[in-house]
C-alpha cells in the first residue's frame, strides 16, 4: 500500500507538471498562429489511452509516462517527421515564424516551470509556515551515525559551522557537506570547539550510503506500539521510557536503536529497563528478524523546541523565489558533486528513485513541496543545451538570431537524433541504476 500511495503520488505530480510545461509552449504557439498538430500528457508510441480532436489540435493520454509533448507543425521535433519538412514552408507552420516568436515559444516550458515552482513553494510558506531545528536547540547535541563516526564526529558533538557556514537548520547539514563539497565542520565538544576534516572519500562514502550524517539525540521515550510488533504484545506502552538495553544504559533513542540494529536478521531476546511513571520495570522482549521491536519514538516537536516562520499572503512570494532560487542553486551544485566525486554517477537514479522519494503516506504539505522541487529541476534539465531538450532548440535559436543565419536542417536532424540518443542512454543508465539497486536489496 506504500509503495502505492508513492507511485500515486508521482504520476500526478508528472502529469501536472507535463500538462503545464507543454502548456508554455502551446499557448504562445497559439498566439503566434502556428498549428499544433498534438498536445498529449505522455508519450503514444503505437496507440494512445484517449485521445480526442478540437480543430486542428488532437488532445491525448498517451501509455508510457515518461514525459508529454507538443507536435508543432513545421518543427524538427522528437517525432522526427521528415516528409513534412520536405514540403514548401507554410505561414502556419513553426519554421515559418520569425526567430524571436520561435523563441518565446521554446522557452515557454521552462519559464512555466520556473513561475510553477515560485507559487507553489509560495503557498506551501504561505499555508503550513516552515519549521526548522537550530543546532542550539538540540539540546543534547547530535547522533552519529557510522559515516559521520568515521569522519570524526561523535555522539553529543553540538554543530557549529560547516566551513566557515553558520548552519540555521541542523537537518541541512548533511545536505551542506555534500553539495558544497566542504573541507571542514566545526563542533563543541566537552566545552571546547573542535574542527573535523572532511575528506574526499568521506563525500563518496555519504553518497554511496545515503548518510544524514547526524540527527538530534533525544531520550528513547516510546509515542505509539505498532501493532503485532514485539513491542505491543510484551506490553509495552506510550510514555515508556528506555534506560537500559542488555545491561547497557541507553540515555538517548540512538543507544536503544545501535543496540538492536546489531541484531538485526538474527531473531534474539532483549532485555529492556524502562521508566513508567513512577516505577523501574524490566521486560524481555524479542527482536524479529527485521531488526525491529516495535515502536515509535516521541516525535522531535514534543521533545525539542521547533522555531517556526509564517508567512502572509504578500510575503510568501518573496520567500517563494528565495525557495526556487535555494532548490536551483543546490540542484547545480549537485552536478558539480555528481561530475567531480569517485562513484557518484553510480548513485544516479530514475523513476523508481524519484517515485521513492515521496511520503509513503499522502501528506500534502511534503507532496506540494516535492512537486515543486520537481518543478525547478524540469526547468533546469530542459534548459540545457542538448538538442532534443527545449535547451537545444534554444541553442540553435540563438545562433539563428546572432548570424540572421539557420542551422541547417539536415543537420538539425542529426542533432536531434544525436541528442534523443543521449537521453535515451541516460534514461536506461539511471532506471538500470534502480534495477540494480532494487535486486541488491533483496
Amino acid at each position: 500500500m506504500e509503495v502505492l500511495t508513492q507511485v500515486a503520488q508521482f504520476i500526478l505530480s508528472l502529469s501536472i507538471l507535463i500538462v503545464l510545461h507543454e502548456l508554455g509552449h502551446f499557448i504562445p504557439a497559439k498566439l503566434f498562429k502556428t498549428k499544433i498538430e498534438k498536445f498529449y500528457l505522455f508519450f503514444d508510441p503505437w496507440f494512445s489511452l484517449f485521445k480526442i480532436k478540437k480543430g486542428d489540435t488532437e488532445y491525448g493520454i498517451g501509455w508510457l509516462p515518461l514525459g508529454g509533448y507538443v507536435k508543432i507543425s513545421g518543427m524538427i521535433d522528437e517525432s522526427m517527421d521528415k516528409e513534412q519538412m520536405k514540403l514548401p514552408p507554410q505561414p502556419w507552420e513553426f519554421r515559418s515564424k520569425p526567430a524571436w516568436q520561435r523563441l518565446i515559444v521554446m522557452i515557454g516550458g521552462v519559464t512555466v516551470n520556473v513561475i510553477l515552482g515560485i507559487l507553489i513553494y509560495a503557498m506551501v510558506l504561505f499555508t503550513w509556515g516552515e519549521q526548522y531545528l537550530a543546532p542550539k536547540n538540540a539540546i543534547n547535541g547530535v547522533a552519529v551515525d557510522s559515516v559521520g563516526y568515521r569522519m570524526g564526529l561523535r555522539d553529543g558533538d553540538m554543530i557549529l559551522t560547516v566551513d566557515t557556514m553558520h548552519i540555521k537548520n541542523l537537518n541541512k547539514v548533511a545536505g551542506v557537506v555534500l553539495i558544497n563539497l566542504a573541507k571542514t565542520v566545526t563542533v563543541e565538544r566537552d566545552g571546547q570547539k573542535k574542527t573535523i576534516d572532511v575528506k574526499p572519500e568521506n563525500i563518496s562514502e555519504m553518497i554511496r550510503s545515503h548518510s544524514q550524517l547526524i540527527s538530534p539525540r533525544v531520550p528513547c521515550v516510546i509515542d505509539s506500539v505498532i501493532a503485532d510488533l514485539p513491542a505491543m504484545k510484551m506490553g509495552l506502552k506510550r510514555g515508556d521510557r528506555i534506560v537500559s538495553v542488555n545491561n547497557k544504559l541507553t540515555p538517548y533513542y540512538n543507544d536503544v536503536a545501535t543496540i538492536i540494529n546489531d541484531k538485526k536478521n538474527r531473531y534474539s531476546l532483549a532485555t529492556l529497563v524502562f521508566v513508567r511513571g513512577k516505577d523501574t520495570l524490566m521486560k524481555r522482549v524479542p527482536i524479529n528478524g527485521n531488526g525491529q521491536v516495535g515502536f515509535m519514538n516521541k516525535p522531535l516537536t514534543q521533545t525539542l523546541v521547533i522555531d517556526s516562520i509564517h508567512y502572509s499572503f504578500a510575503a510568501s512570494f518573496p520567500a517563494g523565489i528565495h525557495k526556487a532560487y535555494e532548490t536551483f542553486d543546490s540542484y547545480v551544485k549537485q552536478f558539480k558533486v555528481l561530475f567531480t566525486v569517485k562513484g557518484a554517477t553510480k548513485e544516479i537514479g530514475g523513476f523508481g528513485a524519484i517515485a521513492s522519494a515521496y511520503s509513503t503516506t499522502w501528506d500534502w504539505e511534503s507532496f506540494w513541496m516535492f512537486t515543486a522541487f520537481l518543478s525547478i529541476v524540469l526547468a533546469f534539465m530542459n534548459i540545457l543545451p542538448i538538442p532534443a531538450l527545449d535547451g537545444g532548440h534554444v541553442m540553435f535559436l540563438l545562433y539563428e538570431v546572432i548570424t540572421r543565419r539557420k542551422p541547417n536542417e539536415k543537420f538539425m536532424e542529426y542533432a536531434q537524433y544525436a541528442g534523443m540518443f543521449l537521453l535515451l542512454a541516460l534514461l536506461l543508465y539511471a532506471n538500470g541504476n534502480d534495477v540494480v539497486k532494487f535486486f541488491h536489496k533483496q
